[in-house]
């Protein structure tokens, strides 16, 4: 009987395990990169969003033709928060994440109690669940290279709060 399938088959189980245990422990992800252990700023509060929020902001200054946000969050009717972010002079372009800044375009962070929850490419989201008691939710913009907007000095963004029984 010709047992050559049955070892390849359990030759590639092993050592796809043993590949994965290798990279996992030398900070090798499957999001493409790999993660430094030392290196707080990936790993501290925020995580790799903690590295974004250090760099320089795309600045304008105040003005009529700078981007704005205002922010609507309300029981879905169903199950869950509906979002709704009404935006001024801003696009959003998920066609162009991480590529230069092209000004008055790029995303959303929406954060849940200060902790980044997700990143938004339009005007409307959907939160299954929210935290018990009073929550903040906030959106802020931030440009194709994932730097904050900021006009005059002052992050583009909206906080509301919610009460959530």
């Amino acid at each position: 009987m010709d047992r050559s399938i049955p070892l390849l088959l359990i030759g590639l189980v092993f050592g796809g395990g043993i590949g994965f245990f290798v990279a996992a422990a030398n900070g090798v992800t499957l999001d493409g990169h790999t993660h430094d252990h030392a290196n707080p700023a990936q790993h501290g509060a925020g995580g790799h969003d903690a590295a974004y929020a250090t760099s320089e902001p795309v600045a304008y200054p105040a003005g009529a033709d700078v981007p704005a946000l205002s922010l609507s969050v309300m029981p879905d009717p169903v199950t869950g928060w509906n979002i709704h972010m009404e935006l001024v002079n801003f696009r959003f372009a998920p066609e162009n994440a991480g590529a230069p800044d092209a000004s008055g375009e790029g995303h959303a962070h929406i954060y849940v109690n200060g902790v980044k929850v997700m990143r938004a490419y339009g005007d409307w989201i959907h939160l299954e669940t929210l935290p018990q008691g009073e929550v903040t939710v906030r959106a802020a913009l931030y440009s194709n290279d994932h730097r904050p907007i900021a006009v005059d000095g002052a992050p583009v963004g909206q906080e509301v709060v919610v009460n959530v029984d």
